[in-house]
């Protein structure tokens, strides 16, 4: 397991190992996200859409088509009119 030292400011170094791995240069942005579990995953930005499909997944649940997806949020946009 690698692991490093968070500064004053909040700040950290990634292991060689981890950007190597995740394909970080200087100046790469990345994203952080705590899954339902409450695990936090860090994600880089410079890979593609279509590589992300699917990251979100939550075992156990159903896909929602996009008719479905429309229909509750015209529902919560009048819950807010």
């Amino acid at each position: 397991m690698l692991s490093t030292i968070v500064t004053d400011t909040g700040q950290i170094t990634l292991p060689d190992e981890i950007r190597q791995h995740l394909k970080l240069i200087s100046g790469s942005r990345v994203e952080f996200v705590i899954d339902e579990n409450g695990q936090v995953k860090i994600f880089p930005l410079n890979v593609s859409v279509e590589n992300l499909s699917g990251i979100l997944h939550r075992p156990g649940t159903q896909p929602v088509s996009l008719e479905d997806m429309d229909a509750a949020i015209a529902e919560g946009a009048n819950d807010w009119a």
